[in-house]
């Protein structure tokens, strides 16, 4: 299916039964029918997680990966996920072999950014993150990739103006924000924020839908109750407009994470994912 608009799917989406913040985290799907049922729904863009990534490394080089992008049509990959990379100590030289581990892939497959952050609410210092954040950016510059910060609820830098605020310091022309339409949601950002938001400074943006409130935990409602496009009470339509209106061309990635989902066939997944996350582009 051709089609002007170019989705990318998001890795958490196609992770089948892999269950998030567990030792359990790759996909349950082959990569090469991964790559093969998303590029046959209409998706030119795929993501990594860290956890995957590895463990198709057990069977597959970076080089055979890029083969199977490559013979698939999809051109626009976002490796994730990286944390602690502002931290001290021995969580930091583990975020620091982590990195070199992720830039290494981003490198060999052109990834389209790496998206780091935190989930742990770490206490810092603005300057020390600015400085962090900027070494990581230079880091990734010479893999040939950008950096793109993910502003959540669970992470150290929970506003957007404080986000700005980090990129901005930096200083780096390949490093800035990954929108996700859930966290804003739940953060209950507002439009008119978004649309000031500078564009030079925008690196990915990810739909989904979900509802404003929920009877579980906000991690669980993350983790197992997010729903596609334009099954929830999301206005996914009007947050696809504001970063239209902000010039972003894309890759828009498309990332459910939800028990219903994870016994789904790999092709049903695909399908779906593609057609109601299309939907939000029309009128």
């Amino acid at each position: 299916m051709k089609t002007e608009v170019e989705l990318l799917a998001s890795y958490w989406t196609f992770a089948g039964g892999a269950l998030p913040h567990t030792g359990r985290e790759y996909s349950t799907f082959d990569f090469q029918d991964r790559v093969r049922a998303m590029a046959r729904a209409g998706f030119t863009g795929m993501g990594l997680w860290h956890a995957d990534l590895e463990h198709v490394l057990q069977q597959r080089t970076l080089q055979e990966m890029k083969q199977i992008l490559d013979d698939h049509g999809v051109r626009h990959v976002e490796v994730e996920f990286l944390g602690d990379w502002f931290l001290d100590g021995e969580r930091k030289r583990k975020s620091d072999v982590q990195k070199q581990k992720l830039l290494a892939a981003a490198e060999t497959l052109h990834a389209h950014h790496l998206k780091v952050g935190d989930f742990y609410h770490e206490r810092f210092s603005m300057p020390q993150v600015i400085e962090s954040f900027a070494r990581l950016c230079a880091d990734a510059a010479a893999h040939g990739t950008k950096v793109g910060f993910e502003v959540m609820p669970f992470a150290m830098i929970d506003t957007l103006p404080d986000a700005l605020t980090m990129v901005r310091g930096a200083g780096a022309k390949n490093g800035g924000i990954c929108f996700d339409l859930w966290h804003l949601a739940k953060m209950g950002v507002p439009s008119e924020e978004l649309r000031k938001f500078p564009g030079e400074f925008l690196v990915s943006v990810e739909l989904n839908d979900g509802t404003f409130q929920a009877p579980w935990s906000l991690h669980k409602d993350t983790v197992n109750h997010r729903r596609f496009c334009g099954e929830g009470e999301f206005d996914v339509k009007g947050f696809v407009k504001v970063f239209q209106e902000l010039g972003y061309p894309g890759p828009w990635g498309i990332e459910v994470l939800s028990e219903y989902i994870r016994d789904w066939p790999l092709e049903k997944v695909a399908a779906h994912a593609f057609q109601t996350t299309l939907r939000q582009f029309r009128p």
